[in-house]
């Protein structure tokens, strides 16, 4: 039996087949074969290809795909992803930069049963992605800002991911000092735009639990930068549209300011502990949702402050730019509205939490 033939018949009975012992009878037969192993990566790689054809980006695939599934499948696509990039074309830098960014770890040889089994897993999963928007990202070269945003990401990274309320603060305390001393605002305004009249698009990772709060948040800061942005539930992102340097600054101050809401609200949370309380779910959902509400109001009456007259028609020709490019990629949304949100403390903590928090804003465009 040809290995092709292999992969065949085990892609027969594990993607297209839904019964209970689909997914062994697949496994079975890949392990019986190791010649086929070669052939089944160079299918991988094809469903990776695909999910690009379809609209989705590097990290949208490794965020879905962690949603989804287990850490040994998000070790596999990033292979995957890796794997096939020397045969894609040429790519812009967001799209570099998720390259860059995706998990190194090689994933784990087991037995050939259960690693086939997990291969069979993704793949199924990569078979099934929907379509996408095309955010037609044009190619170029990456910034020399990018190193230094990176850097900053990846402190307000390991704040958002530790468990303690004191290493986190003092992580986003960090980035924050980097903010200001590498004056990341001018280095923004100054970074060469792919286009600079046309708007584009990314994706943001709006992840759960209390995922409609943090879509408003993000909703917020995109309005405050001049960008728009629509929140896709179902896949857990958010879409923003906008000018390059505006959507590299919603991408920055929304991690911060998430990153500053996790920090204080562990802390509120951990005092109403004390005090006896134990309803932590309506507490976070509420605190998040007035931390959302609030930091809106803030940028907003700190954009209105940075607007002139002669800033004006600027403004005015950008925000139709921008409008037309999110009208022609969803021509149909809808609105929704926050629920949960019936826990007073939680509401007051959460506003007094973004009334504190750290908003740093750019100078007027010029």
């Amino acid at each position: 039996m040809s290995t092709s033939t292999t992969v065949d018949r085990a892609f027969g009975a594990a993607l297209y087949d839904s019964g209970e012992t689909a997914l062994d009878t697949g496994a079975s037969l890949l392990a019986s074969d190791p010649a086929a192993d070669a052939e089944l990566d160079r299918r991988g790689e094809e469903f990776v290809a695909a999910a690009w054809r379809r609209g989705w980006q590097p990290a949208d695939v490794v965020r879905f795909v962690r949603r989804e599934l287990d850490d040994v499948h998000v070790l596999l696509v990033a292979a995957l992803i890796r794997a096939q990039a020397p045969g894609d074309g040429p790519r812009g830098h967001r799209w570099n930069t998720q390259l860059a960014e995706l998990p190194a770890d090689a994933p784990p040889r087991t037995d050939r049963f259960s690693y086939a089994t997990a291969v069979l897993e993704l793949y199924r999963l990569l078979l099934r992605l929907p379509s996408l928007e095309a955010l037609e990202e044009a190619p170029g070269e990456a910034r020399t800002e990018s190193r230094m945003l990176t850097r900053i990401r990846a402190l307000l990274a390991k704040a958002e991911a530790t468990g303690f309320p004191e290493e986190a603060e003092a992580l986003s305390a960090k980035a924050q000092e980097l903010m200001a001393r590498h004056s990341v605002d001018e280095a923004l305004l100054a970074a060469r735009a792919p286009s600079p009249d046309t708007p584009g698009a990314c994706r943001i990772g709006v992840e759960p639990p209390y995922e409609q709060a943090k879509a408003v948040l993000l909703d917020a800061v995109a309005g405050a930068n001049h960008c728009r942005a629509v929140w896709n539930e179902p896949l857990g992102f958010s879409t923003v549209v906008g000018f390059e340097t505006d959507l590299e600054a919603v991408e920055l101050l929304y991690t911060s300011l998430l990153v500053q809401a996790t920090t204080a609200m562990t802390k509120a949370e951990a005092a109403q502990r004390a005090g006896g309380r134990k309803r932590t779910k309506t507490f976070r959902q509420s605190f998040l949702a007035a931390y959302a509400h609030r930091i809106g109001a803030r940028l907003a009456a700190a954009a209105e402050t940075q607007v002139t007259d002669d800033l004006l028609p600027v403004l005015a020709s950008r925000e139709v730019a921008v409008t037309g490019r999110l009208d022609r990629m969803f021509p149909e949304t809808t609105t929704t509205r926050l629920r949960g949100v019936r826990d007073a403390a939680g509401w007051t903590e959460g506003a007094q939490a973004a009334d504190r928090a750290q908003v740093r804003h750019r100078p007027p465009l010029r």
